[in-house]
């Protein structure tokens, strides 16, 4: 159970300080201040946590890298299904925090929407919103898995690779999809954007759930392949 509540926590900081950075300052590619500030955001918060509850639950925080895990082999399938809900929950319970926030604070959200995840970057394909998590979740979590493999020697660097990685995924992705690469993510700010009226980013939202599962998925495989 205590990784469970690891793995909440940790969702529910990254959606706080990630999501909630991307409220305050925008992301607009135009803004670079505040392109880099939201990137930067969400891979410093997977640095902290890494470090934070990393030795308590892994710090997967996110559902498409324990699929990637789980494809590995280093978690049961009845852990796979713990973490996915203590992440969905966490990050609900952090996107709860930034409509009260932004809500009771008279901050205004300069995402319009607890910074969930959106299409307009890729003027509304569907085919390439799917192209852009797939490639970019493939990168994030093939890194996760070669920091992470027994045969590594990264020493106690590995939070900052994978941070920094995601930084690196959030820097090309913010300008076309919001960068998700994690479904969890999208989900609690999706959902508490249509509680407060705004059901445009529920109608996208199955796209940040397919598409960071399978460019998950693939990256396992790979991984496999090289490694094994």
């Amino acid at each position: 159970m205590k990784k469970y509540i690891a793995e909440c926590i940790g969702t529910c900081v990254l959606v706080v300080l990630g999501c909630g950075t991307a409220m305050l300052v925008g992301c607009d590619a135009a803004n670079g201040s505040g392109y880099l500030l939201t990137a930067l955001a969400f891979g410093l918060t997977i640095v902290g946590m890494a470090y934070c509850v990393g030795n308590i639950s892994g710090c997967h925080i996110n559902p498409a890298v324990s699929l990637g895990v789980l494809m590995r082999g280093g978690i049961e399938i009845s852990d796979f299904i713990g973490y996915v809900v203590s992440q969905c929950i966490g990050a609900l319970i952090g996107s709860g925090i930034l409509a009260l926030i932004f809500g009771t604070g008279g901050v205004t959200d300069q995402t319009g929407g607890f910074g969930s995840n959106g299409l307009a970057g890729v003027g509304g394909s569907v085919i390439a919103g799917l192209i852009v998590e797939i490639v970019l979740t493939f990168v994030f979590v093939l890194t996760i898995l070669g920091v992470t493999s027994e045969k590594a020697d990264h020493g106690s660097f590995g939070g900052l690779i994978i941070g920094f990685t995601l930084t690196l995924v959030h820097i090309l992705g913010i300008g076309l999809t919001g960068t998700s690469v994690n479904p969890a993510r999208s989900f609690g700010p999706a959902v508490i954007a249509a509680i407060t009226g705004n059901t445009a980013p529920i109608a996208s939202l199955w796209v940040f759930i397919v598409g960071p599962l399978v460019g998950a998925a693939l990256a396992a495989i790979v991984y496999n392949y090289l490694e094994d």
